[in-house]
Protein backbone atom coordinates (compact mmCIF):
# COMPACT_ATOMS: atom_id res chain seq x y z
CA UNK A 1 0.00 0.00 0.00
CA UNK A 2 1.24 3.50 -0.84
CA UNK A 3 1.67 5.81 2.17
CA UNK A 4 2.03 9.58 2.13
CA UNK A 5 3.65 12.08 4.50
CA UNK A 6 1.88 15.44 4.62
CA UNK A 7 2.06 18.81 6.33
CA UNK A 8 -1.06 20.89 6.94
CA UNK A 9 -1.01 24.63 7.56
CA UNK A 10 -3.26 25.50 10.52
CA UNK A 11 -5.23 28.65 11.27
CA UNK A 12 -2.82 29.59 14.08
CA UNK A 13 0.19 29.38 11.74
CA UNK A 14 1.37 26.03 13.06
CA UNK A 15 2.26 23.12 10.80
CA UNK A 16 0.81 19.67 11.47
CA UNK A 17 2.64 16.61 10.12
CA UNK A 18 1.00 13.24 9.59
CA UNK A 19 0.85 10.11 7.44
CA UNK A 20 -1.99 8.47 5.54
CA UNK A 21 -2.88 6.21 2.64
CA UNK A 22 -5.45 8.73 1.37
CA UNK A 23 -4.34 12.39 1.66
CA UNK A 24 -7.59 13.88 0.35
CA UNK A 25 -9.75 11.92 2.79
CA UNK A 26 -7.40 12.65 5.70
CA UNK A 27 -7.31 16.39 5.01
CA UNK A 28 -11.10 16.52 4.97
CA UNK A 29 -11.21 14.58 8.24
CA UNK A 30 -8.90 17.14 9.84
CA UNK A 31 -10.81 20.05 8.33
CA UNK A 32 -14.13 18.70 9.63
CA UNK A 33 -13.01 17.91 13.17
CA UNK A 34 -12.76 14.15 12.71
CA UNK A 35 -8.97 13.95 12.64
CA UNK A 36 -6.32 14.39 15.29
CA UNK A 37 -7.00 16.10 18.61
CA UNK A 38 -4.40 18.67 17.51
CA UNK A 39 -7.13 20.37 15.46
CA UNK A 40 -9.32 21.16 18.45
CA UNK A 41 -9.08 24.92 18.72
CA UNK A 42 -7.40 25.38 15.34
CA UNK A 43 -8.53 24.86 11.78
CA UNK A 44 -6.82 22.89 9.01
CA UNK A 45 -6.37 25.37 6.15
CA UNK A 46 -4.56 23.44 3.44
CA UNK A 47 -2.00 20.78 2.66
CA UNK A 48 1.27 22.59 2.02
CA UNK A 49 3.59 19.59 1.66
CA UNK A 50 3.20 16.04 0.42
CA UNK A 51 5.58 13.12 -0.09
CA UNK A 52 4.37 10.03 -1.97
CA UNK A 53 5.47 6.44 -2.46
CA UNK A 54 6.34 5.45 1.10
CA UNK A 55 5.79 2.17 2.87
CA UNK A 56 4.10 2.37 6.28
CA UNK A 57 7.52 2.04 7.90
CA UNK A 58 9.31 4.70 5.84
CA UNK A 59 6.36 7.09 6.16
CA UNK A 60 6.42 6.79 9.95
CA UNK A 61 10.17 7.35 10.08
CA UNK A 62 9.94 10.37 7.78
CA UNK A 63 7.06 11.80 9.85
CA UNK A 64 9.21 11.62 12.98
CA UNK A 65 12.14 13.32 11.22
CA UNK A 66 9.90 16.17 10.08
CA UNK A 67 8.33 16.52 13.54
CA UNK A 68 11.84 16.96 14.98
CA UNK A 69 12.44 20.01 12.75
CA UNK A 70 11.98 23.53 14.06
CA UNK A 71 9.08 25.57 12.73
CA UNK A 72 11.55 27.61 10.66
CA UNK A 73 13.04 24.47 9.11
CA UNK A 74 9.57 23.12 8.32
CA UNK A 75 8.79 26.42 6.57
CA UNK A 76 11.93 26.01 4.47
CA UNK A 77 10.89 22.45 3.59
CA UNK A 78 7.42 23.64 2.58
CA UNK A 79 8.77 26.62 0.61
CA UNK A 80 11.18 24.39 -1.31
CA UNK A 81 8.32 21.99 -2.06
CA UNK A 82 6.54 24.83 -3.85
CA UNK A 83 2.98 24.79 -5.04
CA UNK A 84 1.47 21.67 -6.44
CA UNK A 85 -0.25 18.52 -5.47
CA UNK A 86 -3.27 19.75 -3.59
CA UNK A 87 -4.79 22.69 -5.41
CA UNK A 88 -8.24 21.08 -5.17
CA UNK A 89 -8.03 21.20 -1.36
CA UNK A 90 -7.39 24.93 -1.34
CA UNK A 91 -9.97 26.50 -3.64
CA UNK A 92 -8.93 30.02 -2.63
CA UNK A 93 -5.13 29.88 -2.08
CA UNK A 94 -4.94 33.66 -1.80
CA UNK A 95 -6.78 33.36 1.53
CA UNK A 96 -4.12 31.08 3.01
CA UNK A 97 -1.61 32.99 5.17
CA UNK A 98 2.01 33.10 4.04
CA UNK A 99 4.49 30.97 5.96
CA UNK A 100 7.06 33.01 7.87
Amino acid sequence: MNWHVYIILCSDGSLYTGITTDPVRRFHEHANGRGAKYFRGRQALCVVYLENDHTRSTAGKRELKIKELTHADKCILVTNFGKGGFQELTPEPELVPKLT
